[in-house]
């Protein structure tokens, strides 16, 4: 089943694949996620190796049983034939109410099914008060006239 749209990407299509990727991750539903990655897709998540779907799949859900109320934007920041670079930014808050925002950059490769095979994400969590939100939309897809990272100054 493949993942359209496939590489090799153009500067179109990957910021499609990006938009697409920020939508699902929006979902936190791990059920709609890991599909998008190929059965053997490796991982680098901060210090956390993870290798195919068992893997992910229960990353994830431990990740949004972690992070509440969570809410991601995405960036395209360079892409060349089947990879894709990105810049994210996402707000959440623990379960004592603390809010932070997490930065982060992935780097993406992907199978001819469109499939992500590979990714790499390197990211640091900043404590932020509740005022210094700048991710408000109700919880799911970000809204298509939200302003973006590079709007939002981040």
């Amino acid at each position: 089943m493949g993942r359209p749209p496939l590489p090799p990407f153009s500067q179109e299509t990957a910021t499609q694949k990006v938009r697409m990727a920020e939508n699902a991750w929006n979902s936190r539903d791990a059920d709609i996620v890991t599909p998008a990655y190929t059965d053997d897709s490796q991982w680098r998540n901060r210090a956390e190796f993870l290798s195919g779907h068992t893997d992910i799949h229960a990353f994830l859900t431990r990740k949004w049983h972690k992070e509440l109320d969570y809410r991601l934007i995405k960036e395209l920041w360079a892409f060349s034939g089947h990879r894709i670079a990105v810049r994210y930014a996402y707000e959440w808050h623990d379960d004592s109410g603390q809010w932070f925002r997490s930065y982060g950059n992935e780097n993406w490769a992907f199978a001819a099914d469109g499939r992500m095979s590979h990714r790499h994400a390197s990211l640091n969590d900043l404590r932020i008060s509740e005022d210094q939100r700048l991710f408000h939309w109700p919880l799911g897809q970000r809204p298509d006239d939200h302003p973006g990272l590079s709007d939002l100054g981040l």
